[in-house]
Parts: C-alpha cells; structure tokens; sequence
C-alpha cells in the first residue's frame, strides 16, 4: 500500500511564531484519519500543507469552504469538475446546463436535502446549507483523495452522521479534521492528535475512547 500523504519534520510559521512542527505524519491509501485538537492546535495549517503535496489528486473542504458566493448551489458543485472540461463547455453549463450534468448533481444535492436550493445564490442559503455545497462539490469532484476541515461543524446529530456515512463512502482515503470526538472514533479507522503543533496522538480508532482523546481539546 503506498503512502497517499507524506511529510517528514515539516515546520510552519506565521509572524517569526512557529505553529506547526517539526512534525513527520504518513497516511496511507486506504487509510481514514481523523484529525482531533483545540482551535489553534495547528491542524488546518497541516491539511493546507497536505494539499498542497497533491492538489490534483485530493478534493478540499477548506474551513472557509471556498463558494463563489453570487453563483448557484448547482454551479458551485459542478466546479468541483472544471478542469475536465474545455472553457466553452464550462460557460455553456454556466447559462444553461447539460443533461450529463444536472443528472449527476441532481441526485447527489438530493442525497443532502438540498435539491430545492440547487438553482439558489450560494449567498442565500444558510451556513450549515453551505457546508453542504462544499460537501456536495467534493463528492462530485470523484477524486481520489480527501482533505475536510470541520465540515460537519454547522450541522446537527443525524445529518452530520448522515454526511460523514456518505465521505466514507465516496473517498477510499481521507484526513477529516473535527472536533466531534463521537464522530472522529465512528467514521474513521486512525486518529491523530494534534496539539501545539506536534502530534500528541496517533492510533487506530478501535483502540482508543473519548477519555483517551478529550485531554487534547
């Protein structure tokens, strides 16, 4: 099995101040890591480092989410496959989309209730909706990796199980940054700790608790 993500004694600072390493973190193809600590602790500075080892072969569901606010849910996801089509197909779709398309993002906003949004503003709609714009456009994406920063943060119990079900599905591999320790034991096999910019915890899911993970936050 081949290492999807590799860093070795990587450092990040911000203002002369290091906030990140030196730190060495393997993730393997097949792997589902979890990514747990406080705010500040340094983990969307490592997913930002990760992707940028890889941006063609990774889907990103930044903190921030990354939407083009005065365009349509519809056309947020289907940017997640820009780069597979020619510049005239891309604004065709912008003025009036395919049949290809619509019958692949149709169901796939349907999955996370958001088919009556899909011809909105992405302005319009509301933070958890977005969240699942940026979740929507990933999926969409077909890449073979995924990197997520709280992506479930605005959603309540049973949708945020419901999305996490489906990002185990869709990405054989994946690093999911939450601060849920419930749901970072339940869809993931590996979980990484991170705190003060080292890692503090690195084990398989199955053989930790949340008492073993909530020192961290």
């Amino acid at each position: 099995m081949g290492a999807a993500f590799k860093l070795q004694g990587i450092t990040a600072s911000f203002g002369g101040e290091r906030v990140l390493g030196p730190l060495s973190l393997t993730v393997n193809e097949g792997e589902r890591v979890a990514l747990v600590g406080r705010s500040g602790a340094g983990k969307s500075t490592l997913m930002r480092l990760m992707y940028q080892r890889a941006p063609d072969r990774t889907a990103l569901i930044p903190q921030e989410l990354g939407l083009v606010q005065a365009l349509s849910v519809f056309h947020n996801v289907f940017m997640g496959r820009l780069n597979e089509h020619p510049t005239w197909y891309n604004l065709v779709t912008l003025v009036k989309p395919f049949q290809r398309e619509r019958s692949e993002i149709e169901p796939l906003l349907d999955q996370l209730a958001m088919k009556e949004k899909q011809w909105s503003p992405v302005a319009s709609v509301s933070g958890g909706q977005r969240q699942r714009v940026a979740i929507a456009r990933a999926v969409y994406s077909r890449a073979p990796l995924l990197l997520a920063d709280e992506p479930v943060s605005a959603l309540d119990g049973p949708l945020a199980h419901a999305v996490m079900a489906m990002l185990k599905d869709s990405f054989g591999t994946s690093i999911i940054a939450l601060h849920d320790v419930e749901l970072a034991l339940k869809y993931s096999d590996r979980i990484v700790g991170i705190l003060n910019g080292q890692i503090a915890l690195d084990e398989p899911s199955s053989r930790l608790s949340p008492t073993d993970i909530l020192p961290l936050y």
